[in-house]
C-alpha cells in the first residue's frame, strides 16, 4: 500500500516537540516532505536533522504564531522551497496554568488567544491562500482537545480557545469544501507531552485522575495522536472534512 502523504509538502507547527515532532516524523516515514514551525530553532534543527538522517526531507522555520507577517513567510517559505503546499497540521499551542477562570490575568488570557486561537486562525488564512495557489487542493488538520468538548473548570481559557478552534474548523469546511480543501481536527485526550508533565507539576495527580477517567487506562503517546492527524490529512480520508474528531481512550464516550 502506498504511504499516506507520498509526494505531499506538510507545513506543521508546534513541530520542534510533543505530537508536533512526532508528527513530523510520522508524516515524514508516510513519505511527504515537511517542513517544521516552532519558536525554538535548536528543537526544529534536532527533529529535522533526524527525519534527514532517517532518509526523509524535512526542513524548518522559526515562526511566532502569533504574529501575522512570521506566519505567512513560513508558509511562504515552504511553497518557495519545495513549489506547492498540499497539506497542514496547526498542532502549535501554548498552556495555561490550571485554575479558575477568575485567578487569570489579563495578560494571560491575551496570551492564550494570541497563540491557541488567533495563530490557528492566521495560519489556515496563510495555508488555504498556498493550497489554492499551488496544489489546488489539499487538506488542514486542527489539534483541538477533549478538553473542549465540555465544561473546563480546571483549564477553562484553554479549553474555550480549543472550543472557538473546533468552531473554525467547522465554518472552514463548510467555506473551502467546493474548492476540494478539506478542513478537519482532532481533540487529543491525555497525552504524554511536555505540556501535560508541566500541568501536573502545577497540579499533582492530575494524571491519575485523568487515567482513572479514561476506559483504556492510560495516556497517550504523542505517535498515537500524529497517526489521527496523519489519516486525517491523507487522501484516503477524501471524504471527511468538518469533523472533529476524538483522541482519546474512550474518555469522552
Amino acid at each position: 500500500m502506498e504511504p499516506l502523504l507520498a509526494g505531499k509538502v506538510a507545513f506543521i507547527s508546534g513541530a520542534g516537540r510533543g505530537i508536533g515532532a512526532a508528527a513530523a516524523r510520522l508524516f515524514a516515514r508516510e513519505g511527504a516532505t515537511v517542513v517544521l514551525a516552532a519558536r525554538s530553532a535548536d528543537e526544529l534543527e534536532a527533529v529535522a536533522k533526524e527525519i534527514r538522517d532517517s532518509g526523509g526531507t524535512a526542513g524548518h522555520v522559526v515562526c511566532d504564531l502569533g504574529d501575522a507577517a512570521s506566519v505567512r513567510a513560513a508558509v511562504d517559505l515552504a511553497v518557495d522551497r519545495h513549489g506547492r503546499l498540499d497539506v497542514a497540521f496547526n498542532n502549535g499551542a501554548t498552556n495555561q496554568s490550571p485554575g479558575p477562570l477568575d485567578d487569570m490575568t489579563e495578560d494571560e488570557f491575551d496570551r492564550l488567544y494570541r497563540i491557541n486561537l488567533r495563530g490557528v486562525w492566521l495560519s489556515m488564512v496563510a495555508e488555504v491562500a498556498a493550497i489554492r495557489a499551488t496544489a489546488g487542493a489539499g487538506a488542514i488538520v486542527n489539534n483541538s482537545s477533549v478538553g473542549s468538548l465540555m465544561g473546563n473548570p480546571a483549564l477553562p481559557v484553554y479549553g474555550a480557545m480549543k472550543r472557538a478552534v473546533n468552531s473554525l474548523t467547522e465554518s472552514a469546511a463548510v467555506t473551502y469544501g467546493p474548492e476540494n480543501i478539506r478542513v478537519n481536527a482532532i481533540a487529543p485526550g491525555n497525552t504524554r507531552t511536555e505540556m501535560m508533565r508541566a500541568w501536573e507539576q502545577q497540579s499533582p495527580g492530575l494524571q491519575e485522575r485523568i487515567v482513572a477517567a479514561t476506559p483504556m487506562g492510560r495516556g497517550a503517546d504523542p505517535s498515537e495522536i500524529a497517526e489521527a492527524a496523519a489519516w486525517l490529512l491523507s487522501d484516503r480520508a477524501s471524504f471527511v472534512t468538518g469533523t472533529v474528531l476524538r483522541v482519546d481512550g474512550g474518555a469522552r464516550a
